[in-house]
């Protein structure tokens, strides 16, 4: 009897440091999250919806999460996948969870969507892109080197840096018709 209540306490500990953890990671990374939301989404309802199943993706995973890459990497290969996920089932509909069943909250920053007039255009051609595309596209603006762009998207280092000259000469056209 004891034994089982002292490992009940231990996972209640547990739960509260892992929820903990994440909180802390979640809000010191947001900003990747409301990037991915930005490329992906049209208006402001889209990108908080997204915003919010990323979020709670995040959170399912988490527990998963063995720390042998960086937590924003992590995070990143979470968020463009949820993203990608929807984003081609957004033709049927998308089903988010209700956010007050979750457990911990968030403090949320306000996204300035007060960009200048040549990002705005950039995000205009990106969104041409096809979804691999926009993943790489992102990454390589995040200036992450191609080593990391392979391991975030699942691809060799080679094919990322065919795939990137592709993007930069189609981008060019978007562009620059």
């Amino acid at each position: 009897m004891i034994g089982n209540t002292y490992r009940q306490i231990n996972h209640q500990k547990l739960n509260k440091n892992l929820e903990h953890n994440f909180v802390t990671e979640l809000e010191r990374h947001q900003n990747i999250v409301h990037k991915v939301c930005r490329i992906y989404t049209s208006n402001r309802d889209q990108h908080n919806d997204l915003f919010q199943e990323i979020t709670i993706q995040l959170w399912k995973a988490y527990p998963k999460f063995r720390g042998d890459s960086k937590f924003s990497t992590w995070m990143y290969r979470v968020a463009l996948n949820t993203a990608i996920t929807l984003y081609r089932k957004s033709k049927r509909s998308v089903k988010t969870q209700d956010y007050e069943s979750v457990v911990f909250k968030i403090t949320s920053e306000d996204y300035d969507d007060t960009e200048e007039e040549q990002l705005k255009i950039m995000y205009k051609a990106i969104k041409q892109l096809s979804d691999i595309e926009k993943a790489l596209i992102f990454l390589y603006l995040e200036d992450k080197n191609y080593k990391e762009i392979a391991s975030t998207i699942g691809i060799t280092e080679v094919n990322a840096r065919v795939k990137m000259n592709r993007i930069k000469t189609k981008l060019k056209k978007i562009l620059n018709p």
